[in-house]
């Protein structure tokens, strides 16, 4: 064999090795991507959960603010709408933005929740625990856009940004 054609095979076989590992390493990313959307996934249901606890408990309290409860069970329901669509493309933009847009509404619904005078015991139980699992959802959802922004800049940068637009990766969104 000569020594161009020896050297030949030398670049391809590096420059196969360099895409293999470069598709790998796209590849672990966007599955870490989608392992911190499923934790914050998780959390998403739980506080759901205690959200529909709170709107039960406080419908015979706060029969004057009927329409508010409608508007936060709307928003709850928004939500997990949302949810269930960046489920399936936890990496996708359209959904991603979505469900931020649906967080937004949600939380602007609780805001102009009135807050309950006497209403037993098991209200401010459960606002303890929603500010508590808050902190939990606030911490997960930083945890994804931390994987988001590592994904989103190793799609981006130069060779590697060629192979992602031959493989189809497109740059994730933070919530």
């Amino acid at each position: 064999m000569s020594s161009p054609s020896l050297l030949f095979w030398i670049v391809a076989a590096a420059l196969l090795f360099w895409v293999v590992g470069a598709y790998n390493r796209m590849v672990r990313l966007r599955g870490e991507l989608a392992r911190r959307f499923a934790t914050l996934e998780e959390q998403y249901k739980l506080r759901h959960a205690l959200l529909m606890q709170q709107l039960d408990a406080l419908a015979p309290v706060l029969t004057s603010a009927a329409p508010r409860l409608d508007a936060l069970r709307a928003a709850c329901g928004q939500t997990e709408h949302a949810l269930a669509h960046a489920r399936v493309r936890p990496a996708a933009v359209g959904p991603i933005t979505s469900l931020r847009l649906a967080e937004e509404i949600l939380a602007e619904a609780r805001a102009r929740l009135p807050a309950p005078g006497a209403a037993g015991t098991a209200l401010p139980e459960l606002a303890a625990q929603l500010a508590t699992l808050d902190t939990t959802l606030g911490f997960a959802r930083g945890q994804f856009n931390d994987a988001v922004r590592v994904y989103n800049h190793a799609i981006r940068q130069f060779p590697t940004r060629l192979l992602a637009a031959v493989f189809g990766f497109r740059p994730g969104a933070a919530l």
